[in-house]
């Protein structure tokens, strides 16, 4: 089973686009810190999102990080959700990290769900709610998305 710790943007624009349960078809299980649980579930973050964080499912797991013993300066421009599953990641020897360039995490996730081939309906909707969000992307990365939701969502394996 592989290990993948998240931030909050990858989870707070899939619920948005009612797709985060694409995530337990790819990874058996995803890790988040307390801070991220937080910041899903404050007063600034969309209703569906802190109604979705009020009855985490059985295949996300919140956990408080350990203590960071480093005083890594660069970890302390991130803000803590990003510091926290940093954290998190580098204690349970993660393999995978959903953060590093937010946006681009949430497309990753979402490529490789349509790329696998086992999520057929993922589609083309997904992608177009995504971009209905306040979600910035690159246009380069959107459009091999969309290429690849398409080919998906008309073509089921």
């Amino acid at each position: 089973m592989r290990v993948v710790v998240a931030d909050a943007t990858p989870l707070h624009y899939l619920i948005l686009i009612d797709a985060v349960d694409v995530l337990p078809r790819i990874f058996e299980k995803i890790y988040i810190p307390t801070e991220v649980r937080d910041e899903l579930s404050c007063e600034a973050t969309p209703s569906v999102v802190r109604t979705w964080m009020q009855q985490p499912t059985h295949w996300l797991e919140i956990f408080a990080p350990p203590v960071d013993p480093s005083e890594d300066s660069a970890l302390q421009t991130l803000d803590a959700g990003e510091r926290a599953a940093i954290i998190l990641a580098e204690s349970l020897r993660a393999d995978l990290l959903l953060i590093v360039g937010e946006q681009l995490a949430t497309c990753a996730v979402l490529y490789l769900v349509c790329a696998s081939g086992q999520i057929c309906e993922l589609g083309r909707l997904h992608v177009v709610r995504l971009q209905k969000t306040n979600f910035r992307y690159p246009p380069s990365i959107m459009e091999a998305l969309l290429a690849k939701a398409w080919c998906k969502s008309s073509n089921p394996a």
